[in-house]
């Protein structure tokens, strides 16, 4: 190993101080405010900081307890961000709201947040603007392709095949 890769890591290390509870309570309640945050970032976050074992289930329960941690919100402004923002589809909302460890009843609020004529508005724009990229001539290929990418954009194959078919 490298000396000075070796001397990085226990330098690091030194420069490790630890937090009492009050004071990563504090760090935490800032963390939390700036953003709406589920559970598994406020437990990754808390564990970056050295905070292990009881005292994080005690900080975890008083950010919940004091409203600065709420699934339910979390899981509401992470749907209406993404589809708004970046145009994602339910599939992949749903995929990456699991992957947080969301459960299925703060899953279902947040796809509320999604009005049905709004969506499927989105996935017209999103399949017209990438149409206006490919350049096959095939018909068949061309709407292929175009709902390949809508699919990978996370919405829905019915949806998708048929706002595929209102197109012609």
């Amino acid at each position: 190993m490298n000396r000075r890769f070796t001397f990085a890591i226990v330098e690091k290390q030194a420069s490790k101080k630890y937090l009492s509870k009050a004071d990563a309570l504090v760090k935490l309640q800032r963390y939390c405010a700036y953003q709406d945050r589920c559970h598994q970032e406020v437990r990754t976050k808390l564990l970056e900081l050295g905070i292990y074992g009881h005292t994080l289930e005690e900080i975890m329960a008083d950010l919940i307890q004091e409203n600065f941690l709420n699934e339910e919100r979390f899981a509401r402004s992470f749907a209406r961000g993404k589809f708004r923002m970046k145009q994602w589809g339910r599939n992949r909302i749903i995929r990456e709201l699991k992957m947080r460890n969301i459960s299925d009843y703060c899953i279902r609020k947040a796809l509320e947040e999604i009005e049905e004529a709004e969506y499927l508005k989105t996935l017209a724009e999103v399949l017209e603007r990438r149409a206006a990229h490919i350049s096959e001539t095939n018909d068949f290929a061309r709407k292929s392709k175009l709902a390949q990418y809508a699919m990978s954009r996370g919405f829905e194959a019915e949806l998708v095949w048929q706002a595929l078919k209102n197109d012609d």
